[in-house]
């Protein structure tokens, strides 16, 4: 019996910490980023103050098209932010944008590591869901006509 016991401890040991790790296998751990996710409220009172804002868009322009953005901002893909750094004013307070905030909290943790002031980032899915109003949708232009061989 006392054989028994121990083959099942042992065993318990082994399988249960196997099953449990197999479990959140799939799961990636949680990243922490620096960058605080901002309110509608709080997104709602830095629109108000386009001379003080920065609102910098990393998505790609399909991204933009299918799911719109706030009405003014600045586009660099986030692949391209590093090497476009030039183009972002270091005068201006800055707010993130990605679908889900995502790339926006990295983009914003890259970017304050660069001297940049970054308030927060945003999620324009999240802002909208949680009754933002802000977000533009963006018409996909039109296809060029093709010219007709003369």
């Amino acid at each position: 019996m006392k054989k028994i016991f121990a083959v099942l401890s042992f065993l318990a040991f082994i399988v249960v910490p196997t099953a449990f790790a197999q479990t959140n296998a799939g799961n990636k751990p949680a990243v922490k980023y620096k960058t605080p996710e901002l309110t509608v409220a709080q997104i709602d009172q830095w629109l108000a103050k386009p001379d003080q804002v920065l609102v910098l868009d990393i998505r790609r322009p399909d991204e933009l098209i299918t799911f719109g953005s706030f009405p003014v901002f600045l586009n660099i893909q986030y692949v391209d932010l590093e090497k476009n750094l030039a183009y972002i004013p270091k005068d201006r307070s800055i707010i993130t944008v990605s679908n889900h905030a995502g790339r926006a909290f990295a983009a914003g943790d890259l970017l304050t590591s660069k001297g940049y002031k970054v308030i927060g980032a945003a999620g324009s899915e999240n802002y909208e869901q949680q009754g933002g109003k802000a977000v533009t949708k963006i018409q996909k232009p039109a296809p060029k006509p093709v010219a007709a061989n003369q």
